[in-house]
């Protein structure tokens, strides 16, 4: 065998053995000429963000200092000197044609892999109602205040807002001097049918699928035993079809056909069967394993397997983790993102200090 053909039997190899439950992300062998920011060692705490690309490539988002890129090699440090808008990322995405954005708190840039464009938002009345949904869409949230979404359609980027809903008039109701909106977005999904999912602070969950946005407002969704807003910082559809927000305690499946109007009454609304104890978590962030595992940060990290919860604490040199958000990346590793210990990568066996 040529050495090319043992490298591809090495790369193949490698992928098949990779899974989300030990192997270490496959890394590029050699730097690449990256063409903006400086060099680094390190990646400070604060990082909230993180991302690989479809050319393997990291994105670590959130930091006072900047964004940082990682290609397996090499770790840059990109700040708003190289053309950034902004350092305060709150997400990351790539679009069809392999661009980067970075969604942020002030802005939103586009990164065509040589510099970085601030994207013009179109914010005016006649828009905000203009709902739609394609395909090569992406979605936005720039901020935690604003009235709804913000959708890209490869052109120009909408300022969307929701309509009043009986939840959002409740809110109003309770709080009429509160200085932020109920409809305040905290997390973006999109399901295998391409229809979006906002999570807000207040108001529960709403669905867009192209014709219509509907709502889920359960209290168990909305608000937490002691009263207070649970806002819904994560989304995930598993491999059964069922929905899963944050707290993860219930699932959801929308029933084949429509009962009536109301949205949150046409979805197969249960407890899950490892649930039965009386321990009631409030999970930061779920994802899902290739092996269709629940794995969710509250505490250290829960692993729901369909059959039983796995509780695995996350300690580092005796200081518990305080879990922020999980990301699972394209080789199926898990990272941690945490307020107080950094970027956590699994290693195979364990958690531990991501060291570029």
């Amino acid at each position: 065998m040529n050495n090319m053909g043992k490298s591809i039997a090495i790369l193949l190899l490698a992928i098949l053995m990779n899974s989300c439950n030990g192997q270490v992300v496959q890394e590029t062998s050699a730097p690449t000429n990256f063409p903006l920011g400086e060099l680094s060692a390190t990646i400070p705490h604060g990082v909230m963000v993180v991302f690989q690309d479809s050319k393997g490539i990291y994105w670590f988002g959130g930091s006072q200092k900047g964004l940082y890129r990682y290609d397996g090699q090499q770790l840059f440090l990109i700040t708003e000197k190289d053309g950034l808008c902004s350092h305060t990322i709150l997400g990351i995405q790539e679009d069809h044609l392999g661009n980067i954005y970075f969604d942020t708190q002030e802005c939103i840039s586009k990164f065509d892999g040589q510099q970085f464009q601030t994207l013009e938002v179109i914010d005016n009345p006649t828009v905000k109602n203009e709902w739609q949904l394609q395909p090569n869409d992406l979605w936005f949230r720039m901020g935690w205040n604003r009235p709804g979404p913000l959708r890209y359609d490869g052109e120009k980027v909408y300022q969307l807002a929701f309509s009043e809903t009986e939840a959002s008039k409740e809110f109003h109701r309770m709080y009429p001097d509160a200085s932020f909106s109920p409809f305040g977005i905290y997390s973006i999904y999109k399901d295998s049918k391409g229809h979006m999912w906002f999570g807000t602070s207040s108001c529960g969950v709403s669905r867009y699928d192209g014709n219509s946005l509907e709502w889920l407002y359960e209290e168990s969704m909305t608000t937490t035993p002691e009263g207070g807003a649970l806002g819904i910082r994560s989304t995930l559809e598993d491999k059964d079809g069922y929905y899963w927000f944050t707290h993860a305690r219930f699932k959801y499946k929308p029933l084949p056909s429509p009962h009536n109007s109301d949205f949150s009454r046409q979805l197969n609304y249960q407890k899950d069967k490892i649930f039965e104890a009386s321990y009631y978590p409030y999970f930061m962030a779920i994802v899902e394993d290739k092996a269709g595992d629940l794995w969710m940060a509250e505490e250290g990290i829960w692993r729901n397997t369909g059959q039983e919860l796995i509780h695995y604490p996350v300690e580092i040199e005796g200081t518990k983790a305080s879990i922020f958000s999980i990301y699972h990346d394209n080789e199926g590793t898990l990272w941690l993102i945490t307020h107080n210990l950094g970027l956590l990568k699994y290693n195979g066996n364990s958690f531990e200090k991501f060291k570029p």
